[in-house]
């Protein structure tokens, strides 16, 4: 089935060119919606230039930029799509993902962003094992962490054109802090149960190699918007560490899906 959909991929890049040609082709094979693939670059001295140069669909730029999230704000800037999202160079989706959200989006008009789950693998893109998710559920997100998989959501582009983008204050968890940001402003989330991308586990990814950094933000994250909704008090490092046991039994039992959980 062909959806009256257009979605635009951005991907931020900077000297991974041995993994670019796998997200590239994910993109190029998906078929079902019109689809459009900005690839932001950060000045790569690798062989990422050689790649994109072979890619002629591809519009892409390469410019020092402020660091990952500036180049995914870039990138959505220049999205012409109705739907957004960002697909890391290390990262792919699989055969007919694009669908599957087109499909949700047409069937949940109120919808603002839709996630899915993705699939750890290898560098060789050998499975590690599945992440599953869950319905919504904002006291999750914000006391447990950002379960969601930026590399498997999308976001409608009135987001943008609303003047949220990544805070480029954030290097590590601006996912998190974004989510949290779209939900307080009464931004619509929709679970998609399909398996949308491949998250590839390395060793050498951001989330891994500045685990410090990633600690301190999210706990600024925190802090930040239990202050803003009048809870600063909970946002004592020992306090959050209880409510963080508290929320991951709940996520627990949003996945098992049993429906008494509000």
């Amino acid at each position: 089935m062909i959806f009256p959909v257009k979605v635009s991929i951005v991907t931020p890049s900077y000297n991974q060119g041995r993994y670019l040609r796998d997200c590239i082709e994910s993109v190029r094979a998906q078929t079902g919606v019109e689809w459009e693939h900005l690839v932001v670059d950060a000045g790569s001295t690798d062989e990422t230039l050689d790649v994109l140069r072979a890619y002629p669909h591809l519009k892409w730029t390469s410019e020092p930029d402020r660091g990952m999230s500036d180049g995914i704000n870039r990138g959505f800037r220049k999205a012409t799509g109705d739907w957004v999202m960002w697909l890391n160079t290390d990262d792919y989706l699989l055969p007919g993902a694009l669908t599957k959200v087109a499909a949700v989006a047409n069937q949940r008009p109120a919808a603002d962003i839709i996630y899915g789950d993705c699939l750890f693998v290898d560098q060789a893109r050998q499975p590690i094992r599945r992440k599953r998710d869950h319905r919504f559920h904002f006291g999750v997100l914000l006391f447990y962490g950002c379960y969601i998989a930026s590399t498997s959501t999308f976001l409608k582009r009135r987001i943008i054109t609303d003047g949220q983008l990544l805070d480029l204050d954030y290097k590590v968890c601006m996912d998190f802090e974004y989510y949290v940001r779209l939900a307080l402003a009464g931004y619509r989330f929709e679970y998609l149960p399909e398996v949308l991308a491949g998250f590839r586990w390395h060793g050498q990814n951001t989330s891994s190699v500045l685990g410090d950094r990633r600690r301190e933000e999210r706990l600024r994250v925190q802090c930040k918007y239990l202050r803003q909704l009048g809870h600063g008090w909970l946002g004592r490092r020992w306090l959050l560490k209880v409510l963080y046991r508290v929320f991951q039994g709940r996520r627990v039992l949003l996945r098992s899906g049993l429906p008494f959980v509000s």
